[in-house]
């Protein structure tokens, strides 16, 4: 079986985080989301893996090569052109083949059983099938409405709370047949939600939805939800594969009387000033160098940040290779370099 990460957004629900670094790049625990996402496919045996790009595409394709260092072959396709989720698959069509594939958004981090999402595709012989999750708040996502078979009927778009007909929500993991094809347009702008998802609905045809029992997922596209990920895995309500999810890495330097309280990620080639405090949950991604008595509280600092001597940064996120002057004090905020690199 093969997958495709669909990639190829600008990530705006982000800015200006992600005016720099592209949404595939965006870091989880100190390793892109797309990382996380290439190893969880590959431990449900996916080996080959397709994924569409356009924003900083060489940075991408620079990152992530072949694949290889994830276990995956990855295939991309470099759209000069956004076509859409539908439409960038249609592109691919020759990379499927003739069998069942899975298709999932890289804003989305998770352990979901994919096995039994494939196997209930299967059973009920579905051109389409989608990963649910139960949500208490639903007036965010896209909601999902089905009968007892698990056959969609309905779905509402961010229903206002307490109009909602299902708490299940979208996790925009799919499984298509090769007939899915057939519904899609060739060299046109072509979208699931809007387009495809409709259209099956309304023919009746044979697409269901799967309520993915005790899954971890969240979407990371918002900066809530980015930092609610990140405390997830900082506090290990998910476990990540192939990367040091919080602790200090052997290499980071820690000054005289640092002092590091609760669930704390501190990366590569780190300098910690002395008297440096960091308090969980935080991230401090590769690189970063923070000076003598700054206080970092619940925060989150991208590569090769810096932080000036006395500053203090509470509930905010630090954009890679952005520098906070001495003595400043940043609370709940996101700051990142303006300026993006070109395209």
């Amino acid at each position: 079986m093969k997958a495709m990460i669909l990639a190829g957004g600008m990530s705006t629900r982000l800015y200006p985080l992600t005016r720099q670094v592209p949404k595939p790049l965006v870091p989880v625990a100190g390793e892109a989301i797309s990382a996380h996402l290439m190893r969880w496919l590959r431990s449900f045996g996916i080996e080959e893996v397709a994924m569409n790009v356009h924003y900083l595409a060489d940075e991408i394709r620079e990152r992530f090569g072949d694949g290889a260092a994830y276990g995956v072959k990855l295939t991309y396709l470099h759209e000069e052109a956004l076509m859409g989720s539908a439409g960038s698959l249609k592109t691919m069509q020759s990379f499927f083949g003739n069998e069942p594939f899975v298709v999932v958004g890289c804003d989305d981090l998770t352990d979901a059983n994919l096995d039994s999402l494939v196997q209930f595709h299967k059973k009920q012989n579905a051109i389409a099938t989608i990963g649910l999750v139960r949500a208490d708040e639903v007036d965010q996502y896209g909601v999902v409405i089905t009968d007892k078979d698990g056959r969609i009927v309905e779905f509402q778009e961010k229903p206002p709370k307490g109009t909602e007909r299902s708490k299940l929500v979208n996790t925009g993991i799919y499984v298509f047949g090769p007939e899915i094809f057939d519904r899609i347009p060739a060299d046109t702008f072509y979208d699931f939600g809007k387009n495809v998802f409709p259209a099956l609905q309304a023919e009746s045809a044979p697409f269901y939805g799967l309520q993915l029992n005790g899954a971890y997922w969240r979407d990371i596209g918002t900066p809530d939800e980015y930092r609610r990920a990140t405390n997830d895995v900082l506090s290990g309500k998910i476990t990540l594969r192939g990367v040091m999810a919080r602790g200090i890495s052997k290499d980071a330097h820690l000054g005289n009387d640092a002092h590091i309280d609760g669930d704390v990620r501190v990366g590569a080639n780190v300098h910690l000033g002395d008297r440096v405090r960091i308090i969980g949950p935080s991230v401090i991604g590769d690189g970063v160098r923070i000076g003598d008595d700054a206080v970092i509280e619940r925060s989150i600092l991208w590569d090769d940040a810096v932080v000036g001597a006395r500053a203090i940064v509470r509930d905010s996120v630090v954009g890679i290779d952005y520098a906070i002057a001495a003595d400043t004090t940043l609370t709940d905020e996101i700051v990142a370099n303006g300026e993006p690199v070109a395209s």
